[in-house]
């Protein structure tokens, strides 16, 4: 059913925990949603989260950069904190409500934060181990009694909590990912003799094309929120700069208009504050020629994009990044690098284990939303005369103004 599915042990502790009583409250606002910060905090400690998606900062840059507050397609925190007996936070759903009105025709639906062109990658919300299935029953239960929605749409979820959504509701799975995760250890070295005779090739390539043509590197790590802010600047430039490259892989500007861009800027000044964002560069005569923002999320860093200047793209200048990347790191006693999605032959060749995301629609119990969610699963499955009707009914991805 679900790959990467619980163990006994885990299963046996999610049924234990799940007899214990829940109460959930919705949160609906984002001066609501910032008063949770003790909440995450607990949550932080107890998950071992290691997902910058998963954080306050995130969520309320989102809400405040990226929810629509376009009349005809409206968008409203749904919050969800589930407590247990003793009033201890077990976890925060971040749900989303999205209206679309088409003609005569109303579509509603819920999904967690992240319905955005690849800024937010994974969704999966912070729930302490063992609480699975408690906050499944219990977010289900509570909006059973509220009208207005058609679905909720389980993004990007982990395989406990797909587990408990197979076993508390009628999920319709349409989509795995795949995530990759590089364990570190002690040592550059060691890391290095764990590598293939083919990537050993290119890393050391990669420095002597640059040593051999008089080109000496600095690596530079901004992580001081006035650094942060000045190495974004340059980074929106190389990353346009690759999207725009008439030659090699074709990669999407993912911040070329204004509201991904001051999402960026609003998320990494928050995460800063807290001295969880690094900016890599590499910089040579004094200009930075690749960069990469990285996020330390716990004992993980956390890859996110990047961007280079395509002059200097036959030195392999985003290999070499890569590589002092993950040299800092180690250095830094991190104990693993998250490479992020997609199964790109630069991420592979590091020979990192995958780790599986799951997504799910689940429907309310009527004929109307059971017969639009069918027809939103078959859209996002690939059918394209289905997936162009539900672009205008349900906007998974819009254009960022």
């Amino acid at each position: 059913m679900v790959r990467g599915a619980l163990t006994a042990g885990e299963r046996a502790s999610t049924l234990v925990r799940f007899t214990e009583p829940a109460n959930i409250e919705l949160v609906v606002d984002i001066e609501g949603i910032r008063a949770l910060t003790p909440n995450y905090e607990h949550l932080y400690q107890v998950t071992g989260n290691t997902l910058p998606y998963a954080t306050q900062e995130w969520h309320l840059a989102w809400c405040e950069h990226l929810l629509s507050r376009n009349p005809h397609l409206p968008q409203q925190p749904l919050f969800c904190v589930l407590r247990n007996g003793d009033g201890a936070c077990t976890a925060i759903v971040p749900l989303i409500l999205t209206r679309r009105r088409l003609g005569p025709l109303k579509v509603s639906a819920l999904g967690l934060v992240g319905a955005d062109q690849s800024l937010t990658e994974l969704r999966n919300p912070l729930i302490e181990p063992g609480y699975e299935r408690a906050a499944v029953r219990a977010v289900h239960d509570r909006l059973a009694t509220m009208p207005g929605w058609d679905w909720i749409q389980w993004s990007g979820v982990s395989a406990a909590l797909a587990e408990a959504l197979a076993l508390e509701a009628a999920p319709q799975w349409y989509q795995t990912l795949d995530d990759y995760v590089l364990d570190l250890p002690s040592d550059w070295p060691q890391l290095r003799a764990t590598l293939g005779h083919n990537m050993r090739k290119v890393l050391r390539r990669s420095y002597e094309g640059l040593g051999r043509d008089g080109h000496n590197f600095e690596f530079v790590v901004a992580r001081d929120p006035v650094e942060v802010r000045w190495a974004l600047y340059r980074f929106l430039e190389l990353h346009t700069l690759r999207a725009r490259m008439p030659f090699g892989p074709i990669h999407a500007d993912r911040f070329g208009a204004h509201s991904p861009r001051a999402f960026l800027y609003g998320v990494c000044d928050r995460l800063a504050a807290r001295d969880a964002v690094r900016v890599f560069q590499l910089r040579i005569a004094d200009v930075v020629v690749a960069s990469r923002i990285g996020f330390v999320i716990g004992d993980s860093l956390y890859l996110y994009h990047s961007g280079f200047d395509p002059a200097w793209a036959r030195y392999s200048v985003m290999t070499t990044t890569m590589a002092e990347t993950v040299r800092y790191a180690i250095a830094a006693g991190l104990r693993s690098v998250n490479l992020s999605l997609v199964a790109e032959h630069s991420k592979l060749r590091w020979r990192p284990r995958r780790v599986d995301f799951y997504s799910a629609l689940v429907h309310r119990d009527s004929v109307r939303s059971r017969l639009a969610c069918r027809a939103y699963r078959i859209a996002v499955s690939g059918n394209s005369a289905p997936r162009r009707l539900l672009r205008r009914l349900v906007p998974s991805r819009r254009d960022w103004n």
